[in-house]
């Protein structure tokens, strides 16, 4: 019995590792792939235990499958049902990892290149307050395609070179964020939490753009209109210079094919799966192998080292692999809470705590300011399994709901998201900056995003 309620306290304390990273100095990934070995292995040590005490709704479902295991000991059924979930549970988690890896890879190609350089290029204005609202629209549009987090990397990469003062490049840094998560909420691939809803069939690629874009406009307008007032009324600046990176090395034309492939090739994923049924990671890679076969054929004779490192089979060093062991480890370790049953116990009781289920997708966006939503919404699916009906069903307003809320109510807190700690390290944004400037206004558009929500659907 000690060992069963000791998983759930792993899980919370390594979520807690996890949000507090720079207090206690170890990367998030080492604490997510070492809690998720843990609980796997307590699990192993003691899958008789287990079964005795609560045998979930997994293990009768396993024996419906393989009916000879019935002649079997419980201890040697215990071990055959941990191999199998383990197993299956490693290849769902693959198809999550493999399209963050594949996605990664294709932006830095295109960065590398120098074909954001495009945008920054193309903004004319010299008013400061047009050009936050211009960049956080493009922002939100961005993060639509390319997701929030390789989103605010190359936005904040521009507002470095168009607004070079430190002090307003915070309103904008900081509004960018907000923006980032707006636009990822209501993309299938715009945020890893919605990517683990679209891949998990708990919400479709129409249904979340149809029903979320109203409210994650909402998100974004309210807390812009009043980040407006922060810029002098007239303030103005100089415009953008063409970016130089690799100017000798690469032709416009060149760089112009690698942008346009790269981000068409993302925006397919969502049109490829819904017409072909082709796994979301299936049409990022094949995205990958476009630019693999352009990059090849245009570099492969070229004497110059410089242009050999913009080859794909260079990119894979760059690409930042903790995250894709964090990955690993968060939705390894909600699959050893899943196939244990703690997740059906955890479920039960915010049920008796919450009447109506858009109650707990609020709480969840909340919680998510402060706590890692991928853990949370990996969490959330498996506290509640897909039903044929109502709130709970594909497309169902619990789902949709939580999409949002996952997403943008990681903007309320500097900490609560992949976008706000990635710009918090780029910019030095400190934490009680961003709280006392830019958590109201966050909140506040949180909150009309969900009542906008709640309202029209």
């Amino acid at each position: 019995m000690f060992f069963y309620y000791l998983m759930p306290v792993i899980f919370i304390i390594g979520i807690l590792a996890i949000a507090f990273e720079d207090v206690i100095k170890v990367n998030k990934a080492a604490s997510a792939v070492g809690m998720s070995i843990l609980l796997w292995l307590i699990f192993l040590l003691n899958a008789e235990h287990f079964f005795l005490i609560n045998p979930p709704k997994h293990i009768c479902e396993f024996m419906e499958v393989f009916p000879a295991l019935k002649s079997m000991s419980v201890h040697d059924i215990a071990f055959e049902f941990i191999e199998v979930q383990l197993i299956r549970g490693l290849g769902d988690v693959s198809t999550t990892l493999f399209f963050v890896l594949g996605s990664m890879a294709i932006i830095d190609i295109v960065d590398t290149h120098g074909g954001f350089s495009i945008i920054s290029t193309s903004i004319k204005t010299r008013v400061l307050r047009k050009l936050l609202w211009a960049l956080c629209f493009i922002t939100f549009c961005l993060s639509f395609v390319l997701g929030d987090l390789a989103t605010v990397i190359v936005m904040i990469s521009i507002a470095r070179k168009l607004v070079p003062e430190r002090n307003t490049r915070l309103i904008f840094s900081s509004m960018i964020i907000i923006a980032s998560n707006a636009g990822g909420c209501c993309s299938p691939i715009g945020d890893v939490t919605t990517l683990l809803l679209w891949t998990g069939g708990n919400i479709s690629a129409i249904h979340q753009i149809i029903s979320l874009f109203l409210p994650a406009t909402i998100m974004l307008l309210v807390p812009l209109t009043l980040a407006s007032f922060m810029l002098p009324k007239n303030g103005t600046i100089q415009p953008a210079t063409e970016d130089t990176n690799n100017k000798n090395y690469i032709n416009p034309q060149t760089r112009k094919l690698v942008l346009y492939v790269g981000l068409g090739s993302l925006a397919m994923v969502p049109i490829l799966q819904t017409a072909f049924q082709m796994p979301p990671f299936m049409g990022v890679l094949l995205g990958l192998v476009a630019l693999w076969f352009i990059t090849d054929r245009k570099y492969a004779d070229s004497p110059n080292e410089a242009i050999q490192s913009l080859r794909v089979q260079y990119v894979f060093s760059r690409v930042d692999i903790s995250t894709v062991f964090f990955f690993l480890g968060i939705l390894m370790s909600v699959q050893a809470l899943i196939v244990t049953g703690q997740l059906t116990i955890m479920a039960n009781i915010m049920n008796g705590i919450f009447s109506e289920s858009k109650y707990i997708a609020i709480t969840l966006g909340v919680l998510s300011s402060f706590l890692d939503n991928v853990a949370l919404v990996s969490a959330t699916m498996g506290m509640y399994p897909l039903a044929e009906l109502g709130e709970f069903a594909q497309n169902g307003s619990f789902w949709t709901l939580l999409a949002f809320c996952a997403v943008t109510g990681g903007s309320i807190l500097i900490i609560g998201s992949a976008a706000g700690v990635t710009v918090m390290g780029m910019e030095k944004i400190s934490f009680g900056y961003y709280l006392k400037k830019f958590t109201p206004l966050a909140l506040l558009g949180f909150l009309a995003g969900v009542i906008t929500y709640i309202l029209l659907f």
